[in-house]
């Protein structure tokens, strides 16, 4: 009696904040929004916290769901999420960046690329601007290759490979990623136009193709140094980054 007690105020609580999202292969269950408080260059900024996964069931049993997620080892793998700023739904003009995760930059805070700064400046110009969301990709890591694969593509970089070179090298095509999960949740929690934070064209383009009406774009450049010099001009040179003038030189 007390275990039925207790899920039915479980489903209570939840039922309201988890979202199905028919796919072709299944569903994206969608929870949230949650308070997140966020310490953003040493001020407390609220932003709305979504979390999403895939699932090859489209269920909307909320009870089966939850029975479920102790089985499926959630822990030895990410989940993507998304932090919303405003009023995303209904804003006439919001910002968006498409982040992929980036373990060493994002949480360690690695010079050796650009992530970790571009991941803060994106939520504080977002921030700045008064409505946005930052979508954050969690298989997105090294391009697509994943963590373990980016640490040897490391070693071949500091034996005088570049980014593309190294990925190729370890059998990897040069920029893997797919955003394709990532913009049915966009679409679910926005109907109206984005401008989105990149320099990537591929992100612009996976954009478009998906039907969805971008009112511009804004570049995200800094955080040159010695270090990761090299692997912004190979952005450029190779990946086909959108340079603005002077962004990939530090003299």
């Amino acid at each position: 009696m007390e275990q039925t007690k207790l899920e039915s105020k479980v489903i209570s609580v939840l039922k309201d904040k988890i979202q199905t999202i028919p796919t072709t292969e299944g569903a994206i269950y969608l929870v949230g929004p949650i308070r997140l408080p966020v310490n953003l260059y040493g001020e407390t900024v609220e932003f709305k916290w979504y979390s999403w996964i895939n699932s090859t069931e489209a269920n909307n049993d909320y009870q089966t769901i939850i029975d479920n997620l102790s089985s499926q080892n959630l822990a030895d793998y990410q989940q993507s999420s998304v932090l919303v700023y405003g009023d995303f739904e209904n804003d006439d003009d919001a910002l968006i960046r498409m982040h992929s995760i980036c373990h060493t930059g994002d949480i360690f805070g690695s010079k050796r690329c650009d992530c970790g700064f571009q991941l803060k400046e994106s939520m504080h110009k977002i921030t700045e601007h008064g409505t946005g969301a930052i979508f954050y990709l969690a298989n997105h890591e090294g391009r697509g290759i994943g963590l373990f694969s980016k640490a040897m593509a490391y070693i071949l970089q500091e034996n005088g490979l570049d980014t593309v070179q190294a990925n190729e090298a370890l059998g990897f095509v040069n920029d893997s990623r797919n955003y394709d999960d990532a913009i049915r949740v966009l679409k679910q929690l926005r109907t109206k136009p984005v401008t989105l934070i990149t320099n990537n064209p591929l992100k612009l383009e996976a954009m478009k193709k998906a039907g969805l009406t971008l009112t511009g774009r804004v570049p995200l450049w800094g955080d040159v140094s010695e270090y990761n010099e090299r692997y912004l001009k190979t952005k450029v040179e190779k990946s086909g980054h959108l340079q603005e003038e002077g962004t990939c030189s530090n003299e």
